[in-house]
């Protein structure tokens, strides 16, 4: 099984510059293991000190967020796409 995983820029540099990295996890949680195995660093930026997703960090799998799936026990398919989105807040004065 292969799914993709989409890096946002700010997480490139854990990934040798890379902008999608395949993964052999069943879960969200596996990716994030993989992920931290493979690139050292990352599970911090992605998880909080209890494991959960960081609440600036936003993740989806095929367009649906996780938080309204099952998070990090999302189950996932042979060709899925994990995209993580850090959140952006700011605006205008």
């Amino acid at each position: 099984m292969s799914v993709t995983v989409k890096i946002p820029t700010p997480l490139r540099a854990l990934t040798g510059e890379r902008d999608a990295v395949a993964c052999g996890a069943p879960t969200l949680a596996g990716v994030v293991s993989e992920l931290e195995d493979a690139f050292p660093g990352i599970r911090e930026r992605l998880c909080d000190e209890g494991g959960a997703l960081r609440r600036f960090v936003n993740v989806y799998v095929n367009g649906e967020d996780v938080r309204f799936l099952q998070g990090l026990e999302t189950e996932l398919s042979d060709g899925d796409e994990v995209s993580i989105v850090p959140a952006v807040a700011g605006g205008a004065r």
